[in-house]
């Protein structure tokens, strides 16, 4: 565990922190490309909403399922060598939807694929905050999280190349951002001294014999999948409900994504001033009333501000859920970061399966909205049964770390 050296600048290694930034950055661009083309693949392919949902939510599925297997190797083998092997591997999704996919069972397995690029989280966080004390971890992770702001590239760009190249095209100009990221991330990129160690089996089952391993799950299935399924989904609803053209869909996507992207370190850095309970319970709290104004599909605007306003909650969410995690789990960082960020991406998986889903049995999207809004009050309710365990015996009061929260966690 690093030693706090006074500046948050000095406190860590600021390559390795600009490197993780990158290297999520440019994942998170590639994992929600099938969402964001999702309106150009439907006009191609004729899909209904259902298989718009299925294939939107795919690459989260697989993200969700590889974060474990990169997790275990950034244990094993660090940080540094695992990303490498996971911007390597990212190439092969990318080159088949460009030159090959050209079915719905073919995109159906790119998306599998794409999913490498979403357990980026499972490395770029753990890499990150082994460099950092406990007083500046919050801010660090949040600044690293910040990479999902590679959505905003996606939303903002991909729509005009696809009008202007074909959706084929996008992927194949993808490999060009991954290429310099990789360049980057080989020459700046370092583990923090004595992080490297051997990931056992039973270090999985201590972790997942912990209860406070699945509250944490369920508040980041909410969080970070309810961030990254909107971001995937968003396009597509948009343009179904209000009859927008893609770009401006994918423009509409941007501003509310970008907002929950960029301000995820102001979540971290809140929760280390005024603890990550209490920034939770306000979230989330906040998010029920949003998502149940919502489901009344208000006119485009009111859509748009209120999708504004819950990806400003979801940014938050993200920082304030991992300044705790480090603290509860500060001898497994690894194991954990893995697990709640696989019950991350499942979350984003459920959600535009649940829309697409209802979309189709309904005729509406007010029912999915819904069962996200009953989601979020489930992880407030059982945040207020936890927080009883959790302060004075690892938290202080309001959700800051105790003094000795590192060292018997």
């Amino acid at each position: 565990m690093m030693k706090s050296k006074g500046s948050f600048l000095k406190a860590g290694h600021l390559p390795t922190l600009i490197s993780a930034f990158l290297y999520f950055d440019v994942s998170f661009m590639v994992w929600i490309l099938l969402g964001v083309l999702g309106n150009y693949l439907a006009a191609d392919m004729r899909l209904n909403p259902a298989q718009q949902g299925l294939m939107t939510a795919l690459p989260l599925l697989g993200g969700a399922a590889l974060r474990l297997v990169l997790g275990t190797l950034t244990d094993i083998i660090g940080g540094r060598k695992t990303g490498l092997i996971g911007m390597a591997l990212t190439v092969l999704p990318l080159l088949l939807g460009w030159l090959w996919a050209d079915s719905i069972s073919e995109i159906y397995l790119v998306g599998l694929l794409l999913g490498v690029a979403g357990a980026s989280f499972a490395v770029a966080m753990p890499l990150t905050s082994r460099w950092y004390p406990a007083e500046h971890k919050g801010l660090a992770m949040g600044i690293a999280g910040t990479g999902n702001s590679g959505t905003v590239l996606s939303t903002l760009f991909a729509p005009r190349l696809a009008e202007a190249f074909g959706w084929h095209s996008v992927f194949g100009l993808a490999l060009i951002p991954l290429a310099v990221v990789a360049v980057i991330f080989f020459l700046f990129a370092k583990d923090a001294p004595n992080s490297l160690k051997k990931s056992e089996t039973t270090e999985y089952a201590a972790v997942l014999k912990e209860k406070d391993t699945y509250s944490f799950c369920l508040f980041y299935g909410v969080t970070f999948g309810g961030f990254v399924g909107l971001a995937s989904f968003l396009s597509i609803f948009l343009r179904d409900q209000y009859g927008v053209s893609g770009i401006m869909a994918g423009d509409l996507t941007t501003v509310c994504v970008a907002v929950g992207s960029f301000i995820r370190p102001l979540g971290g850095w809140l929760a280390d001033q005024w603890g990550g309970l209490r920034m939770l319970m306000v979230l989330y709290s906040a998010m029920v009333l949003l998502l149940l104004g919502l489901t009344l599909l208000p006119a485009l605007g009111v859509t748009v501000a209120l999708l504004f306003l819950v990806m400003v909650c979801l940014g938050v969410g993200n920082g304030s859920v991992f300044q705790l995690v480090p603290q509860r789990f500060a001898g497994h960082v690894g194991v954990a970061t893995g697990l709640i960020g696989a019950a991350g991406g499942i979350g984003g998986f459920f959600f535009p399966m649940l829309m697409g889903w209802t979309r189709q049995a309904s005729g509406t999207y007010a029912l999915g909205l819904g069962i996200f809004a009953a989601a979020t009050l489930l992880a407030l309710v059982v945040l207020l049964m936890v927080q009883r365990e959790w302060v004075g015996l690892w938290l202080a009061a309001g959700g800051r770390a105790k003094p000795s929260a590192l060292a018997s966690a």
